[in-house]
């Protein structure tokens, strides 16, 4: 019965809930008993709240009525560790803030408390969400469900995993280049990163601010859409808020597609090196929605070879700034080696604070924007976004959505690309533009290699259509049947 309850997601254990075949404080022991088994193995979470999710769910078994006002009640839900929790270690998968607590929590966080889902856990993420596998999180790597000797993906890899692995309903992960949709893809999983500026980024702890978003992670599309409902919306704490309806993502999802318009994209299809199997799945599923009554036309987005190059210009320039705060004077770790002076110290909490992969995108960010170097490298980076923007928006002109790959290729060994960082950043080129031009994008599995490694497609929306994507990928997965599967461990 444990093994059967952790299989139900958000939609069926909520409808359960209320039909009262089974209470809040089973099924968080259920995803308890799955974490204390399994985490040891995957690395999924960095911290477990194990009291503080009984005591909660306590509460929901003793007054069940309170269930029907909340659209979370009883529902354990994972977060990022990037995300502030109040009284809740929030480390960013770094030594650096290791012991961090934060006295307050993230919009985010805030408002799936109000919606009464229960905080399981804090997972595993690369550190300061700098990477593409989680290996690069000071608490070790976390492993993929499907093959534990291969990677989840990243940053959000630990949300990934343990969403796949069903030690969680669902889970928030954070997007700067493709952080959701890639480990999404990679696990198996649906992922979604909203439009910059949908979802609130107050107390999210900042990588590059402008591209840094938080979004949902599930088993499938409609607990997507009922964790996107209720995280979005306009916050007076973020500067980068957009005061903007929400629609009802749950019921718009459920419109037909017929007639709507997906543009392919011939750049996507023309990347060396990109898995074959990928593009027959992806070539498969532009089938399914042909099915379905929508049209298929090409289209062309050629500033695509270039996101890449300005993404790993922009995004390190943005952290070298961001990261700058961590000098062990205001937060977390600070050296004890005896140094003798301020600089000293400064120097000497951030050598042995930040981790190799952190320490390489400072160096690129700060050369970027150094004296003499700054109209060479930013300048021109910031031109290339601009022009990766307006690609999508005359593609929007006459298409609805845009289909592609999600990356290039299959979940790759634990280890075999940390040697050679270029081949890992090249793994993001599919996510990467749409995180420059600030577009809401969602990755649903769409197939499984012959090895029987999840594959994923990607959607891609204008901006603040986030219900028109979740529309098509639950037709999809309707038709499909794809989010149905999981790794047998």
């Amino acid at each position: 019965m444990s093994e059967e309850i952790t299989r139900w997601g958000i939609a069926e254990t909520r409808r359960r809930l209320i039909k009262k075949e089974i209470t809040s404080v089973e099924v968080t022991e259920a995803y308890l008993k799955r974490i204390e088994t399994l985490n040891p193995k995957l690395n999924a979470f960095i911290t477990v709240c194990r009291e503080r999710a009984l005591k909660d769910a306590q509460f929901y078994t003793e007054h069940p009525e309170r269930l029907l006002e909340k659209p979370l009640g009883g529902i354990p839900i994972a977060i990022k560790d990037c995300l502030c929790t109040e009284g809740i270690r929030t480390s960013c998968g770094s030594k650096i803030l290791e012991s961090f607590v934060p006295p307050y929590n993230s919009t985010v966080v805030e408002k799936l408390s109000q919606a009464g889902a229960i905080l399981i856990g804090k997972t595993n993420m690369d550190e300061f969400a700098m990477g593409s596998s989680t290996e690069h999180s000071y608490f070790g790597p976390t492993r993929n469900p499907w093959d534990m000797s291969r990677v989840p993906g990243g940053s959000s890899g630990g949300s990934a995993a343990a969403v796949a692995a069903c030690l969680c309903t669902g889970a928030i992960g954070t997007d700067t280049g493709g952080s959701i949709r890639q480990p999404a893809a990679f696990c198996g999983i649906v992922g979604m990163k909203p439009t910059y500026g949908r979802v609130s980024r107050y107390g999210l702890i900042a990588f590059a601010s402008s591209l840094d978003q938080a979004g949902p992670m599930a088993r499938n599309v409609q607990d997507t859409a009922l964790l996107l409902q209720i995280i979005s919306g306009y916050d007076p704490k973020d500067t980068t808020s957009i005061l903007k309806e929400v629609p009802s993502y749950c019921e718009e999802m459920k419109k037909p597609v017929k007639n709507l318009r997906l543009g392919v994209p011939k750049e996507y299809f023309a990347v060396k090196g990109m898995d074959p199997n990928i593009e027959e799945a992806i070539r498969k599923a532009i089938k399914v929605f042909e099915s379905l009554g929508a049209r298929t036309i090409d289209i062309s987005l050629p500033h695509t070879e270039y996101g890449v190059a300005a993404y790993y210009i922009i995004a390190p320039a943005e952290a070298s700034s961001n990261l700058a705060r961590y000098d062990g004077v205001k937060y977390g770790f600070r050296s004890s080696s005896g140094t003798q002076d301020l600089i000293s110290m400064y120097s000497e909490t951030r050598y042995q604070g930040f981790g190799s992969e952190v320490k390489r995108r400072i160096m690129i960010g700060t050369y970027a924007l150094s004296a003499g170097y700054y109209e060479a490298y930013y300048h021109k980076a910031s031109q290339v976004r601009n022009l990766i923007r307006k690609d999508f928006e005359e593609a929007f002109l006459t298409c609805d959505a845009i289909i592609a790959p999600v990356t290039p290729i299959l979940p790759f060994f634990i280890g075999e690309k940390l040697e050679d960082p270029l081949s890992m950043y090249l793994s993001d080129i599919y996510t990467l533009p749409a995180s420059l031009a600030g577009i809401p994008g969602i990755t649903i599995p769409c197939g499984l290699s012959p090895e029987g490694l999840p594959i994923g497609l990607q959607i891609l929306g204008n901006y603040f259509q986030e219900d028109l994507i979740l529309r098509l990928a639950y037709a999809f997965d309707q038709a499909s049947g794809m989010s149905a599967r999981y790794p047998s461990i």
